[in-house]
């Protein structure tokens, strides 16, 4: 909840910066697979959606984001969120091998923001890489 403060002619409405402190992103590891931090982790809603469908924009060739949308139950475009310890990962590496995406060389980290699409939640996948040391 945002708290307002009222001073004469002024009214400031100062935000809940702990809405905005969240590492929401997923990270291609060196083996392949698409790993979710914890904030997304919670944001995403696996403990109760296990299921993931990744689409690409086809109408932007250039756009090197994705785009997800997680649901509760499978279908034949769904990738299954497997977990390991307090962490859940996608088996995505042939995906990633078919978009030519270097992540053995490369750091490929996506930071993941919501939307809405056909008025279904959805989510945006923003890529940003760095050289990996």
């Amino acid at each position: 909840m945002n708290y307002i403060c009222k001073k004469s002619n002024m009214k400031l409405q100062f935000v809940n910066a702990s809405n905005y402190n969240q590492n929401l992103k997923c990270t291609i590891h060196k083996s392949g697979k698409l790993g979710f931090s914890e904030a997304a982790i919670n944001k995403l809603d696996f403990i109760n959606k296990r299921y993931v469908k990744i689409a690409t924009n086809e109408d932007d060739q250039n756009d090197e984001n994705l785009y997800m949308h997680v649901q509760e139950n499978p279908d034949e475009f769904c990738f299954t969120a497997n977990k390991a310890g307090r962490y859940y990962y996608l088996n995505t590496k042939i995906f990633f091998d078919n978009m030519g995406i270097d992540y053995r060389n490369q750091t490929v980290i996506y930071d993941i923001v919501d939307f809405e699409y056909e008025g279904q939640k959805y989510f945006k996948l923003i890529r940003r890489e760095k050289r990996r040391k």
